[in-house]
């Protein structure tokens, strides 16, 4: 059974304030793509193992001292609960994080920063594509972080 692309559409570009279980398909899309890149990332670093760990272990920027338990899905879902933001955001906030990663080649998206650095993309984007916003404190309270 073919999907008419009408149909496909308007799965993608609507959402409901209303119910909070229907999030925008955006959000599974954006979800997957970060997960295959963080499992191509732990295939990089176990093939190149001693390079890798010498300059792991510098902490970087968005870099946390424990692996969050969330998925990236479930987090995900969570910030779209609780800031409505449209699925033009979470585009925008996905070139965000393939720029940044473009100008850093030896940045790599790991599980303790990939939180940070959706927030933080989210937020930015957020404040970019709407008309209205979140203070950043806000948004770090749904991100679990502080704004230090």
């Amino acid at each position: 059974m073919a999907i008419s692309p009408r149909k496909l559409r308007n799965d993608v570009y609507s959402y409901s304030y209303q119910n909070d279980s229907n999030t925008p398909l955006v959000i599974s899309v954006l979800a997957s793509l970060i997960e295959r890149t963080l499992v191509r990332n732990e295939r990089i670093g176990r093939n190149c193992g001693a390079k890798i760990t010498k300059n792991a272990s510098k902490t970087r920027v968005f870099d946390c001292h424990e692996t969050p338990d969330m998925t990236i899905q479930s987090y995900l879902e969570r910030i779209f609960r609780y800031t409505k933001a449209g699925p033009s955001v979470y585009v925008v906030a996905y070139v965000y994080i393939d720029r940044f990663c473009r100008s850093h080649p030896e940045f790599r998206i790991t599980g303790r920063n990939v939180h940070r650095l959706l927030i933080t993309t989210i937020m930015v984007a957020s404040k970019y594509v709407e008309d209205m916003n979140y203070r950043n404190s806000y948004f770090a309270r749904v991100g679990g972080i502080t704004t230090k």
